[in-house]
């Protein structure tokens, strides 16, 4: 069920009120996405009302509009909340401050990458905070802690998007377990966003020619630290009523939404940049939906250089990287032929020199075959000078998957690297592991991390009584977390009130608690857990070793397939023998995502390999100490090394084997009753899980180093913006 709602307390923002003096520096936090990943950033301007804060979705916008005048002065009275304050201010202003200094380490010959040729980075969504829904799963999580760290890094970059007036759908889950499925408007006038203008205040607009009109885009910008994520938008009056849904949805609407906006985003991106007047060194691809840049890049050439196309394209391609993102079909856009002419119509092949047929050819494996689609990812791969995975196992499945398009090489041979990806640690670890790290590391901890021997050296020094303690807070709080969330969705579905009231006293943080999120999709197998409900069940209610799960995720609405899975495990919750160690937690997000992330003992992860391009949400359990049991594939097949988690399976590959989905299913669920329970709770005489401990200690120790995105962005800047690849 698709419906259209208004979001919670949806109303244009005032100017926001005038603070007392001493809280004006809010004024100024509130406009840069920095505070949400700084130490106490989210918490000054949480405690100026919690009521608030929660139900505006963590927003300091809507936050300052709203508390009340009281309340205002009232801290602006309190003396500790000011020191609060002015730290944090202070901190904001050095960390801007301190932009030209860290450029001019990129601008010493290792990298094209200046301040006045930054590199251009595109993509179709960004995960920079909940508040700011431009994102569905791991691919805009991923987009957005690369910005973070680019940010960090000091590294000149900009990013270029499509401001969704209704993002992603968000999910409730009805009686039946069934997914529903409802959209709530993204007001930019309520968000930390600056409309460009020009110099005599009128708006900036960007012109594209979509399915033969002209559609004009707004241009906004996000303040990501010191990256600028500019943002297209076509809810304009302008427009014809068609043209402003154009960036209605997030992945939402037929066939042709998706290639017009893929069309604003590539070609109207360009045009963004050249508006604005900003000359990147670079543009990096971020998957095959912004492909259509190289395109609009051709053109520009060819316009005003007077080339042919194959000159232009040669061009194009030295200034061009792309990132593949996953070997599943679902992730390479193809288009039928009549769709793509109907979209772009004639005028471009023309300005381009091409044929209708040598344009199409440009998206096509096997361009000689009429019946084949055309594909972003054919386009983006033939269109840039670099194409990498995001694993290194990912990269030898793109270099198989690709092949045809490189008949001249043997599969070794294909130009298609890889770069892993890595997480933003100041995003995702818990502050009380923050400050565990900062005493026993040092206040440069992220620093120490490009040292991984010293790093590995500070992190076993932290006392094993302190590090226990600290996680299990951090179970008592997701416990909190659990029973309330569950108790809100079962009194908004109206739940007996007996099964209503059970979930304030469900979970306990002393159990082994696992935790599965992720996108519902086939290849995630999500229902492999359940492949022997008896078994399972004993499992979990093992007298001496009990285990609890949660779990959250989303599937496509359209993929009928992927919701069925999904009920089946939300229902498993009501099965008889179940009881309370079961949960699915509805409308994953961001602030979902952080609860998990930092508190549960296990990650699980269960894909059908090889189709795991990398996954990102175990490197972010493994941050916070928690401990991966996951099938070795995408970034697991790298970081495991035996003391710092568990393996399910083998290397081989199984795709479409039901056989070797029950031999996974088997050893899933012998890792649990003979590998991770028992070492879960086997305790001292202090009642403290001394080898567990000792491999929270290793998956800190091993894997914070390699598989974070400020390692990840240096990768990119120096190997593949530099053209070293």
């Amino acid at each position: 069920m698709i419906e259209t709602s208004e979001s919670l307390n949806q109303k244009p923002l005032t100017e926001t009120p005038s603070l007392p003096t001493p809280l004006q520096p809010l004024e100024r936090l509130q406009w840069n996405y920095w505070w949400s990943w700084t130490p106490d950033g989210a918490g000054v301007f949480r405690d100026l009302d919690t009521e608030i804060w929660d139900e505006c979705e963590h927003n300091p916008r809507v936050l300052l509009e709203r508390v009340s005048e009281y309340r205002l002065a009232e801290m602006a009275t309190d003396p500790a909340y000011l020191a609060r304050v002015r730290t944090l201010a202070a901190q904001f202003d050095d960390y801007v401050n301190a932009t030209e200094s860290l450029a001019a380490r990129w601008a010493n010959g290792a990298t094209p990458i200046t301040p006045e040729h930054p590199a251009a980075y595109f993509c179709a969504e960004y995960g920079v905070h909940n508040s700011l829904p431009l994102y569905s799963g791991g691919l805009g999580v991923l987009a957005g802690d690369h910005l973070k760290s680019a940010s960090d890094l000091g590294l000149p970059l900009v990013a270029v998007g499509l401001l969704y007036h209704y993002g992603y759908f968000r999910q409730r889950i009805n009686r039946e377990g069934w997914q529903e499925e409802f959209y709530g408007e993204t007001d930019p006038g309520q968000l930390p966003l600056h409309q460009i203008k020009a110099a005599d205040g009128t708006p900036l607009f960007v012109a594209v020619l979509i399915r033969e009109r002209i559609v004009r885009a707004r241009i906004w910008r996000a303040d990501i630290g010191r990256v600028a994520l500019y943002l297209l938008d076509t809810n304009v009056a302008e427009n014809q009523e068609t043209d402003r849904w154009v960036t209605g949805h997030l992945y939402g609407g037929d066939r042709e939404t998706r290639i017009v906006q893929e069309m604003l985003l590539g070609i109207g991106g360009v045009r963004l940049l050249r508006t604005l007047g900003i000359q990147p060194a670079v543009y990096h691809l971020n998957e095959g939906h912004s492909a259509f840049l190289t395109l609009e890049l051709a053109r520009e050439l060819i316009q005003s250089q007077g080339l042919n196309f194959a000159a232009a394209a040669s061009q194009v391609r030295e200034r061009c990287v792309f990132t593949t993102h996953t070997p599943v079909a679902a992730g390479n856009d193809e288009f039928d032929v009549s769709l793509l002419s109907a979209s772009f119509g004639s005028t471009y092949e023309q300005q381009l020199g091409l044929t209708h047929e040598e344009f199409i050819a440009l998206g096509r494996v096997s361009p000689e075959n009429p019946s084949e689609p055309y594909g972003l990812t054919p386009l983006a791969i033939r269109m840039c000078r670099s194409t990498n995975g995001v694993s290194r196992k990912h990269g030898e499945v793109s270099r198989a998957l690709w092949l045809k398009l490189f008949p001249e090489h043997t599969v070794a041979q294909v130009p298609i690297t890889h770069v892993t990806n890595g997480v933003h640690a100041p995003t995702w670890i818990a502050p009380l592991l923050i400050s565990l790290y900062e005493k026993h590391v040092g206040p440069n901890w992220t620093q120490q991390l490009r040292e991984p021997e010293m790093w590995a050296a500070a992190v076993n020094r932290i006392p094993d009584e302190e590090l226990w303690a600290a996680h299990l807070l951090l179970k008592e709080r997701l416990v909190a977390f659990i029973r309330q969330r569950s108790f809100q969705a079962r009194l908004n579905r109206s739940d007996a009130a007996q099964y209503t009231e059970a979930a304030r006293h469900m979970f306990e943080p002393g159990v082994l608690t696992i935790g599965f999120a992720r996108r519902v999709a086939g290849y995630k197998r999500w229902n492999l857990l359940l492949k022997d409900p008896e078994r399972l069940l004993s499992i979990i209610n093992n007298a001496e070793r009990p285990v609890q799960f949660v779990f959250a995720g989303k599937a496509h609405p359209q993929d009928q397939g992927a919701k069925l899975i999904l009920q089946e495990v939300a229902r498993w919750e009501t099965t008889a023998g179940v009881g309370d160690r079961s949960v699915f937690l509805q409308n994953y997000d961001h602030e979902i995502a952080r609860h998990l992330v930092q508190s549960v003992d296990v990650w699980l992860n269960v894909p059908r390999r090889p189709l795991e391009a990398s996954g990102t949400s175990g490197e972010k359990v493994a941050l916070n100490g928690g401990l991966n049991l996951s099938v070795l594939d995408g970034w697991w097949l790298e970081g495991y090394d035996g003391t710092n988690g568990f393996a399910i399976g083998n290397e081989t590959p199984n795709l479409g084997d039901a056989d070797a989905d029950a031999a996974d299913a088997e050893s899933l669920y012998r890792m649990l009753e003979e590998q991770v329970a028992p070492r879960y709770y086997e305790r001292d005489e202090l009642g403290l899980p001394r080898k567990w401990i000792a491999m929270m200690k290793s998956s800190i120790a091993t894997l914070l180093p390699e598989f974070n995105s400020d390692r990840m962005v240096e990768e990119y800047a120096r190997r593949i913006y530099s053209g070293a690849a």
